[in-house]
């Protein structure tokens, strides 16, 4: 059955981990993580992804 308002089961766990992602990593509340637009959500879980890869490049340097 076609759900035509609203998101699929798959879009809905999708933008789950992505609120996950902001309240873990940038300290949102839910309310504030669910609430953004699309747009800018997106572009902070791409920022927070690039600060990660930066810090684990920075860690794999200083162990080698």
């Amino acid at each position: 059955m076609w759900a035509f308002f609203g998101l699929s089961e798959d879009n809905k766990e999708y933008v789950y981990e992505e609120i996950f992602q902001l309240i873990h990593y940038g300290s949102w509340s839910f309310r504030e993580a669910f609430n953004l637009p699309v747009l800018i959500r997106k572009w902070f879980i791409q920022r927070i992804a690039a600060e990660k890869k930066k810090e684990m490049e920075a860690r794999s340097q200083a162990t080698r």
